[in-house]
């Protein structure tokens, strides 16, 4: 049973890629990227690190250009950050050896999320069923599971290297002459997963990654 996730490197799409491992899928990892930047080669990284399969999913320059004008438009990002989550998860869907989709969100999500029929037309216009591991899970919990589970970074948007859709647009906006502290919260705090934890990985041993091998930078005890 394959699921193609869709994929950050931050603490909420790793949770959901270990959940959806440990329902006995066979995870693929997918970080999207508009061509503007390389910052998906944090998320390969991190992938690599927890032992998931990973690749890069490049899409169409314009897309991410849309989305500028759509927060310079609003004078925030909340549309523009939605709008791409879609465009990303219709490109994974509309694949012919997909049938299985899944995403990081979560209960308490406001954007990006897709509400109950913009899921069911998600599904049904490309044929998949679209899982969301953390649907039913609150900040509290997805916090308290990735403490347990993760070695994780979290600094201000602006300083932490990570793969999400918000690098590339804030870069683009840059190019454009445009501040993107107009547009994004000038106080934001984002999260990078940096691997497991080795409290973990001794306590649950080596054959708990994916691939069944120690992961990177582990010892196989």
């Amino acid at each position: 049973m394959k699921v193609y996730h869709l994929y950050s490197g931050g603490k909420d799409s790793s949770l959901a890629a270990w959940i959806l491992m440990r329902l006995g899928y066979e995870v693929r990892l997918v970080t999207v990227t508009f061509g503007t930047l390389e910052g998906w080669k944090f998320a390969r990284e991190t992938a690599e690190r927890l032992g998931f399969e990973h690749e890069v999913l490049r899409l169409p320059r314009r897309l991410l250009e849309k989305a500028a004008e759509m927060a310079v438009e609003d004078g925030r990002p909340g549309r523009a950050i939605q709008f791409l989550h879609e465009k990303a998860l219709e490109a994974i869907a509309s694949r012919r050896e997909v049938t299985r989709i899944s995403d990081g969100t979560r209960r308490d999500d406001r954007v990006p999320y897709l509400d109950l029929p913009k899921a069911r037309s998600l599904e049904d216009r490309f044929g998949v069923a679209y899982i969301r591991p953390l649907l039913g899970i609150g900040y509290r919990t997805v916090n308290e599971l990735v403490q347990k589970l993760f070695e994780v970074e979290i600094r201000e948007s602006e300083e932490l290297e990570k793969s999400d859709y918000e690098v590339e647009l804030r870069h683009l906006l840059r190019e454009l002459g445009i501040d993107p502290l107009s547009i994004f919260p000038k106080s934001h705090y984002q999260s990078r997963v940096l691997g497991w934890k080795h409290e973990f990985i001794g306590r649950e041993g080596r054959g708990f990654t994916p691939s069944g091998k120690p992961p990177q930078g582990s010892s196989s005890r």
